[in-house]
């Protein structure tokens, strides 16, 4: 249970986060704008990791697995940016979203128990947000083959983020493991960047929302990350895939965006599927 209450609360930071991108977004480039989330969330680790003990936990395989977290989700991050950029959310939504089905199977081949129940929770929860997504009509011009390829990128590359965070989380610390995620994840957008030699002058104009979203995101991952110590980590990120019911409902309360009868229905989906996890 603790693991699923982890998970819903990255799932509403991460909605809240999405809702912002959704202003912000067209005002500079997606790997821009990454990039100085990634340095506001670095910030506001910094002091938490710095003032806690535990380092010599860090040994090479946990630093190992930090690197190789902080990579997957600088290109998971790039790959949901891109493909939102693509549209339409009714099509990248559902493929972003399906990363828990890639967090169960990561934690089966770690040695855990996936019942039928387990499958059945997490198909439930993917169905309703895959329902809720249907209803949404924003389209971005695009191909839809760039579309589908950026979110299979952001689908592997959130799981294996997850999974990987998860992992170092039982050997280290949990705030140094993401703020050395953090800063591997910096460091890879930051070569993109200038190997591409994209402009950073826009991003920054955005400094305080950026700042923002970036203790969003690093709250929500360390929620997901946290799940490590307790039974059933996996669950987290499950759970956590809520967070783009949690940005539609948002716009649709702030933004007047529609909700129809079917996304209401895929809600419901989601929130049984969560209770189903719940009582395993």
């Amino acid at each position: 249970m603790q693991s699923l209450m982890l998970g819903l609360m990255a799932a509403l930071l991460w909605g809240l986060h999405d809702f912002i991108v959704r202003k912000v977004g067209p005002s500079a480039n997606a790997a821009a704008l990454l990039l100085v989330v990634l340095a506001a969330g670095a910030l506001v680790l910094l002091p938490l990791s710095l003032g806690t003990g535990g380092w010599d936990a860090l040994n090479a395989a946990a630093l190992s697995l930090c690197l190789g977290a902080g990579f997957a989700y600088a290109i998971a991050g790039y790959g949901l940016y891109a493909a939102f950029t693509i549209g339409p959310v009714r099509l990248v939504a559902p493929i972003c979203g399906a990363f828990p089905l890639l967090s169960v199977g990561f934690a089966m081949a770690r040695g855990a128990d996936a019942s039928a129940l387990v499958w059945l929770g997490a198909l439930a929860v993917l169905g309703g947000i895959a329902l809720v997504a249907q209803g949404e009509s924003a389209q971005a011009d695009g191909a839809r083959g760039r579309a589908v390829f950026w979110s299979v990128v952001a689908c592997v590359g959130f799981a294996v983020t997850f999974g990987l965070l998860q992992w170092a989380a039982e050997i280290a610390r949990a705030p140094h493991v993401l703020l050395l995620a953090r800063l591997a994840g910096f460091s890879t957008l930051l070569g993109y960047t200038a190997l591409r030699r994209i402009p950073l002058a826009p991003a920054l104009t955005q400094w305080r929302t950026l700042l923002l979203m970036g203790a969003l995101d690093v709250s929500a991952l360390g929620a997901v990350t946290w799940a490590g110590g307790f039974p059933r980590p996996e669950f987290a990120a499950v759970s956590s895939s809520v967070f783009g019911m949690i940005t539609i409902l948002l716009a649709w309360r702030f933004l007047r965006e529609p909700m129809l009868p079917l996304q209401w229905l895929g809600a419901g989906i989601v929130f049984s599927g969560i209770a189903v996890l719940g009582l395993v």
